[in-house]
């Protein structure tokens, strides 16, 4: 049996018979739609597939750093943290320069 990776479920009948219901009844969270009792789609808010996105994203960049420091000599590595801490730093002065 396929796992269910949502907190609500359609059948992909009832999906056709009216899509907008479904979205509205889900107020956000994520949806499975199923065809003969089996997982065939996900349906997901904007803000959650943003975010998804996000991570995915994330997760290639923390490839490339590793691959990068890997090729570094001892004395110019720096630690995960320490990167955590620059790209926070540029992220906070981003902020500061859209509120300003």
């Amino acid at each position: 049996m396929d796992a269910l990776l949502a907190d609500a479920s359609v059948g992909i009948t009832d999906l056709k018979k009216n899509p907008s219901a479904v979205i509205r009844n889900a107020g956000g969270a994520t949806v499975v739609v199923l065809h003969h009792n089996r997982p065939t789609a996900y349906l997901v808010s904007p803000r959650r597939y943003e975010a998804i996105m996000d991570v995915l994203d994330d997760l290639g960049l923390a490839e490339i750093v590793r691959e990068r420091t890997n090729h570094l000599d001892e004395a110019e590595k720096v630690t995960i943290e320490e990167l955590e801490g620059i790209a926070r730093a540029k992220l906070s002065a981003q902020v500061s320069a859209r509120r300003a």
